[in-house]
């Protein structure tokens, strides 16, 4: 029986196997794997900021020679070619690539003219690689520009059929101007585009200036500048500080604008409509934020009732954006819906800064903008003198033939006579003239019309330029101040071609630090229109819209055996205060009230509040307002409304009662109320300064009125020289006021004298 390789009786090893730990070889492994994604994958190189991808498919398209003066071919060809010949992986994650250097709202300065669908702003994938045809733009032209100079070095392809460059020698600075993002194992890349012209202008100073500090860096390089355009509302120390240490974040949102005036933009995007009404035009959305999904996310609010100050939004966009977001009512104030968006929605959105790139020497580094900077400019300078050495080699090979053909003139009438009588004339030639192998070769070559006087003439000429030539370039490869000139002039050259004034060059994002986080008011974030609240006695709510008048009130529906506990006129955007006779606050919203058509809702579905308490109060708070809080037992305080609303179900505890005792007293105060009445149920009235009750936000308060049995009935607040109040009882709704108090105002805590004549017998100051 044949052995095989499963056998466990065949003592023989499997060819070409080791006996290695497990642990170890899937370490050593998987850090192969993890340096191949982090230098041949994920992260840019510094000096042209390419990825290899990128890189290849911009090879390919110069070696298809679609220049941007030639005509479109098939993005299937390009494709082929790509993984054919150069990039042995999948034909979409190449497409893909090839798709994103197409993409004006993905690259600030597009490297691949794209013709056909390449995908849009609405997050729309590109058609299949047969319907789109592309070729390359003038900004990878310069990207590439020198590579037929020597400045870079090729290296094998994956199979070693063809060459292919390391780096892209351009004077584009591509890193900052593109920006890039990948991710790798265990690092990540995510650089933003920048504008060309504020790059090269840093550049130039740090030229000038080695040493420039990068305060004096950032007076050129503003900040990022997205494709997309929008605003970067960060302060001048963030984006120093993630410029200091390759590591931060710009926050960037959308740009509200109805279009442009004197050339200025309306920041306001303030669209005004027939009738007073108005609406907000979106211009310019984030970068990176897909308009589609952005639109179904603004939707999205208006469904969820989120952001009830938005009624819609629509898309009205054609060749330039255009997103209007239309508002409730004319009402709402246009920067709250604005700060409300930004904060709800992807229409502010943050960009993170990670400055990880490849160095030199392939090795991955988090560089600050200075210094990422200087080591461009040092590849710059590794080019130029490489370029400049190239060219003197080509100048030194031309002048040995030169020199040759200008011996070959000056002996003609010997160089053709050893020509025709010589059976070798070369190396005739080569031993009476001194002539190299090379210049004896191209003299046997010559045509017998370049045997003219002007041809002599010319060669003399050439002779001497490019020798003036060849002497200025070994001036420049010697001298680093001579080539810190030159490569100035030839940034200064290409910064005309990309400035701030050009169509391509003008910034598009504006840097602009916005005003410090306001908090939004709840009641901002709801329409404003006028309700009555209403409540019964078996505790349904209920909000009829406007303001019903009190003598109206009696018509209200309820439920068979139920009637009318309290009423009171509010606003949506109002806060409801219940108090229940343990003392506990609950606080509901008005607009969360259901209308008014129906019986309502129960009041105990929306808060906790105990069963055994009852309802004493029902008042809509306001920020400033007072109110007077007393219990049965005759004790009271003070209290401010804005610290008894409560922020949960279970409301908040106001009042510490003592055993046996309840809430019986919930009113507001007015400002220009000075005295306090309190009656018992022994029908005894004390008159006192309101001053002498103390202002707390919860506790048990203070003695208002002293009683041997019963307990406190009722209290309230009014101004002294108007008078005390009170209602006559019955349906007539007429009040009587007593206005000489004196024989009823003692001392806080006093046991009191019996009421005036007339006074209600229900103890109640209506």
């Amino acid at each position: 029986m044949a052995t095989t390789t499963d056998d466990p009786d065949n003592p023989e090893p499997v060819p070409g196997m080791t006996d290695t730990p497990f642990g170890s070889a899937l370490s050593e492994r998987y850090l192969v794997y993890a340096l191949s994604t982090i230098t041949a994958r994920s992260l840019p190189d510094l000096r042209d900021g390419l990825k290899p991808v990128h890189r290849r498919l911009l090879w390919a398209m110069r070696a298809m020679r679609l220049d941007p003066s030639q005509g479109y071919k098939k993005s299937a060809r390009v494709v082929g070619d790509v993984i054919g010949k150069f990039h042995p992986h999948g034909d979409v994650a190449v497409y893909d690539a090839m798709v994103r250097l197409a993409q004006d709202f993905s690259l600030r300065y597009p490297l691949v003219d794209g013709q056909g669908n390449f995908g849009n702003i609405d997050g729309d994938n590109a058609a299949a690689y047969r319907y789109t045809e592309a070729r390359l733009t003038r900004v990878a032209v310069d990207l590439m520009q020198g590579l037929d100079e020597g400045t870079v070095d090729f290296k094998p392809t994956y199979n070693g059929e063809d060459e292919e460059p390391e780096i892209m020698p351009g004077l584009f600075p591509n890193l900052l101007a593109n920006g890039a993002s990948g991710i790798a194992v265990g690092m990540a890349t995510n650089i933003p585009p920048h504008n060309a012209a504020e790059v090269i202008g840093a550049a130039l100073l740090l030229i000038e200036n080695p040493q420039a500090e990068l305060s004096e860096l950032l007076e050129h390089v503003k900040g990022p500048d997205f494709p997309t355009g929008g605003i970067v509302v960060d302060s001048a120390e963030t984006i120093a500080h993630a410029y200091a240490t390759g590591r931060g974040g710009f926050r960037v949102r959308a740009r509200f604008s109805t279009g442009k005036a004197d050339g200025a933009w309306e920041d306001s995007g303030i669209e005004k409509l027939p009738g007073g009404t108005w609406q907000l035009v979106i211009s310019e959305i984030p970068y990176g934020v897909a308009k589609g999904k952005l639109i179904e996310q603004i939707a999205q609010l208006i469904a969820d009732k989120k952001l009830p100050i938005l009624e819609d939004v629509r898309d009205e966009s054609a060749e330039d954006l255009r997103i209007v977001i239309e508002p409730k009512s004319r009402n709402v104030d246009p920067d709250v819906l604005k700060e409300s968006l930004y904060r709800l929605t992807d229409l502010e959105s943050r960009f993170a800064l990670n400055l990880n790139v490849l160095d030199a020497t392939r090795t991955p580094k988090v560089m600050g903008l200075h210094q990422l900077l200087t080591e461009w400019l040092q590849h710059q300078i590794v080019v130029l003198v490489r370029r400049a050495q190239h060219r003197i080699a080509k100048i030194d090979d031309r002048l040995e033939l030169v020199a040759g053909y200008i011996i070959a003139f000056l002996n003609l009438d010997r160089i053709i006579e050893i020509i025709r009588t010589e059976d070798e004339p070369k190396p005739v030639m080569i031993e009476e003239f001194i002539l190299t192998d090379r210049q004896a070769e191209a003299i046997l070559n010559m045509r017998l019309r370049s045997l003219r006087k002007l041809e002599e003439m010319e060669l003399k000429r050439e002779q001497a330029d490019l020798t003036a030539e060849r002497e200025e370039l070994v001036k420049l490869v010697e001298s680093p101040q001579r080539q810190r000139t030159r490569l100035r002039k030839d940034l200064e050259k290409l910064r005309t071609v990309y400035g701030l004034d050009t169509l391509l060059g003008a910034r598009r994002t504006t840097i602009a630090e916005a005003a410090p986080a306001r908090d939004i008011p709840l009641d901002a974030m709801i329409e404003k229109e006028p309700v009555t609240v209403i409540l019964s006695k078996r505790g349904w709510i209920r909000a009829q819209r406007g303001h019903v008048a009190a003598n109206q009130w009696a018509e209200f529906k309820f439920k068979e055996g139920d009637e009318l506990l309290f009423a009171a006129h509010a606003q949506t955007t109002d806060k409801l205060l219940i108090a229940a006779s343990d003392g506990r606050f609950f606080t509901i919203g008005a607009d969360k009230l259901p209308g008014g058509r129906g019986f309502g809702e129960p009041l105990r579905l929306m808060v906790d509040i105990d069963p055994e308490a009852k309802i004493v109060a029902m008042i809509p708070a306001s920020a400033d307002g007072r109110l007077l809080l007393a219990s049965t037992s005759g004790h009271g305080f003070i209290a401010q409304m804005a610290e008894v609303v409560a922020e949960t179900r279970k409301g908040r505890n106001v009042v510490n009662l003592k055993t046996g005792a309840q809430l019986a007293v919930v009113r507001p105060i007015v400002a220009s109320d000075d005295s306090l009445a309190v009656v018992g149920e022994n029908r005894k009235l004390v008159v006192f300064p309101i001053s002498e009750v103390p202002v707390m936000a919860r506790g048990q308060g203070v003695m208002l009125q002293r009683y041997r049995d019963g307990g406190l009935s009722d209290a309230v607040s009014f101004a002294f020289a108007d008078g005390l109040s009170w209602a006559m009882g019955g349906d007539t709704g007429r009040m009587r006021t007593e206005t000489d108090l004196v024989p009823w105002r003692v001392a806080r805590g006093a046991a009191g004298r019996m009421p005036p004549t007339g006074f209600p017998r229900n103890n109640r100051f209506g």
